[in-house]
């Protein structure tokens, strides 16, 4: 009987390092390609939805790497590493924190609600906004059916101050709702759904200028009017620049993944999450056997700092909501 060396390999092993090398560098292609895709201001499905899904798809270079190393394949194992690493001083700055401006006015609640096309429980929604005693909510998808049940269940008495703007059916309608007198209130021109504006009083010199956003959806509108209306919101972003006190709230159908997003966070301006260090923030979907797995609902700010972000249920909605502590400039 011939007998092996030993410092032979078996056909067996061989076959499972191959293997192992196959897995890691699918991982690795997997990962470059979503990484690319979070750089590339590109009006295409496709990429839109590769970076929506950019941190998910982290998780193949990093199962791929796990394999490689087990195979010994140490070069894919290393280039699963660097794509991993890459991502990570991507995102990293999010969980880090630390204000961008420095402000020392009074401290408003700002709270951020997608209704679900007005299925959202108008009782329970109220509660939060009492409970917690927010001061400004801006509201999406609001039907002429929610708001009358958002009246009757006392929204109106809590925050006296409004800009509605519902819809019989469909999800485009908005609103805010305030504890502050409003001025200039106003519907955006260029958008699909009802990205709203206002001029919050709250007794200081300059008013605080309010964005409740709803930008189109990339998977229902064609890509290319989803990024118009990104840019659409940026160019607005930019004629008030010049304000003390700015707060963008609302849903972006974009992540922090998407560059058209992060294109929103120049001229002063930045996110929340990036602002108290809580890092990507999952959002959507909340109707699913699984946990939110996007986020695509934000608070932004420029001149005001925001201190506090948190993400909270909003009962029979399919989207978190988010309620952030805002200090004024």
């Amino acid at each position: 009987m011939e007998i092996m060396p030993s410092d032979a390999v078996s056909p067996r092993r061989v076959l499972l390092r191959r293997l192992a090398g196959v897995v890691g560098v699918t991982g690795v292609v997997v990962g470059l390609v979503a990484l690319i895709a979070t750089r590339l201001d590109v009006d295409h499905n496709v990429v839109i939805i590769l970076a929506s899904f950019a941190p998910l798809l982290m998780i193949a270079p990093l199962i791929g790497g796990l394999v490689a190393g087990i195979g010994r394949q140490w070069i894919v194992c290393a280039a699963s590493v660097a794509v991993l690493s890459a991502f990570g001083w991507f995102v990293g700055p999010l969980y880090v924190g630390g204000p961008t401006a420095v402000a020392d006015g009074p401290s408003i609640r700002v709270m951020q609600a997608n209704l679900m096309v007005g299925s959202a429980n108008p009782e329970s929604l109220v509660a939060t906004v009492r409970d917690r005693n927010v001061d400004v909510v801006t509201i999406d998808e609001l039907t002429s059916r929610e708001a009358d049940a958002l009246k009757a269940a006392g929204l109106e008495t809590l925050l006296p101050f409004q800009f509605l703007v519902p819809y019989a059916g469909g999800g485009g309608g908005g609103g805010i709702y305030s504890r502050f007198p409003m001025s200039n209130s106003r519907s955006l021109d260029g958008f699909s759904p009802e990205t709203l504006a206002a001029e919050l009083n709250v007794g200081l010199p300059q008013p605080v200028t309010l964005f409740a956003v709803h930008t189109a959806a990339p998977y229902i509108s064609p890509a290319t009017v989803w990024a118009a209306e990104q840019r659409k919101l940026g160019s607005y972003m930019s004629e008030v620049a010049g304000h003390d006190n700015v707060i963008v709230s609302g849903d972006f159908n974009a992540t922090y993944s998407h560059k058209q997003f992060r294109d929103l966070l120049t001229n002063g301006y930045s996110s929340a999450a990036d602002q108290v260090g809580t890092g990507l923030i999952p959002t959507y979907p909340t109707d699913k056997s699984y946990p939110a797995i996007v986020g695509i609902d934000h608070i932004i700010t420029k001149g005001a700092v925001a201190t506090s972000l948190e993400r909270i249920d909003i009962e029979g909605s399919d989207h978190h909501g988010l309620i952030a502590d805002i200090t004024l400039a």
